[in-house]
């Protein structure tokens, strides 16, 4: 299931990570209004499903319209969700507000959502996924062109940063079809307690050694996965460092190229544009922050031409 088959100009970037607060709503905000001012048209949709606060981040009061009025049909398309923000070229679509229920979304639903998102006319589309390793998470994360962590410099952020990179892997590996007949050798690899010794990429070289042709549709699997990195409230050079070391990590553990993107300065400035509910690109121009999401988008830029 990949989104964009039919409307390969579109680009969609999802952006996840493992842990509530690290900044996901924030990034994506930014990152949207970052590609907006470069003309791009470019839709910002809030999937954090029970707990949507984009608009906030993005300026907007909560919209009449969202995800909510179109999985109960109230809405019959994507489009009539579009709400305007202040900034030209970038609209929004609210997460559902109304409806704790929705978090638990049921596979046609959100088939429906991710086959309905070409229609939008934009250019690039922006996911802000919620936090944690549910299904509806990790299959909008894979089923995007490009899939951005975001963590902050402190060891549960990062912990569960791998865990996320984890939950895709094996829901990666878990939906491709040429790899059903080794699924249950999947699944121990991943369920097994994972010793310095057995790493899934050993495993995955194991799988090589006594079934090549499997072991290796496995491997171009875990080679599509290329997922960002963004360091998030960086305060010194060990926490920019981070970022380096869980690219060397993900690579020798999982066999996953994670690309680190980028950091943001920490800046207090943010908090009060939150407060504000004002756009921080918008509100603090100035702030070493702008300079910080200008790098990562032409960086991004750069990678998904």
């Amino acid at each position: 299931m990949h989104l964009l088959d039919g409307h390969r100009n579109m680009k969609i970037w999802a952006i996840g990570g493992g842990k509530g607060g690290v900044g996901k709503s924030l990034v994506t905000a930014n990152l949207s209004i970052c590609l907006a001012l470069m003309g791009y048209r470019v839709v910002a949709i809030d999937l954090d499903l029970g707990g949507a606060n984009l608009h906030t981040t993005l300026g907007v009061p909560i919209p009449d319209k969202t995800l909510s009025d179109y999985l109960t049909k109230k809405a019959k398309t994507l489009d009539e969700l579009l709400t305007q923000t202040p900034i030209e070229n970038l609209s929004i679509i609210s997460g559902a507000q109304d409806d704790i229920g929705i978090a638990n979304l049921k596979q046609m639903q959100k088939h429906k959502i991710l086959s309905k998102l070409t229609e939008l006319e934009a250019d690039y589309i922006l996911l802000d996924l919620g936090a944690g390793t549910t299904y509806n998470t990790l299959d909008f994360f894979i089923s995007a062109d490009q899939g951005i962590l975001v963590a902050l410099p402190e060891p549960t952020s990062i912990e569960n940063t791998y865990r996320f990179l984890k939950s895709v892997y094996h829901r990666k590996l878990a939906m491709a079809e040429d790899l059903l007949e080794i699924g249950p050798m999947i699944d121990q690899i991943m369920n097994a307690k994972i010793s310095q010794n057995s790493t899934p990429a050993d495993l995955v070289n194991k799988i090589i050694e006594s079934n090549p042709q499997m072991g290796h549709k496995l491997q171009n699997e875990i080679l599509k996965l290329n997922p960002k990195l963004i360091i998030n409230q960086v305060r010194t050079q060990a926490d920019i460092d981070i970022g380096f070391s869980m690219k060397i990590i993900s690579k020798k553990y999982f066999g996953i190229n994670l690309d680190y993107t980028g950091y943001l300065n920490y800046d207090a400035t943010v908090w009060q544009s939150v407060k504000k509910r004002r756009p921080l690109l918008m509100e603090f121009p100035n702030s070493a922050l702008v300079n910080n999401f200008d790098q990562i988008v032409h960086k991004l830029l750069n990678i998904s031409r």
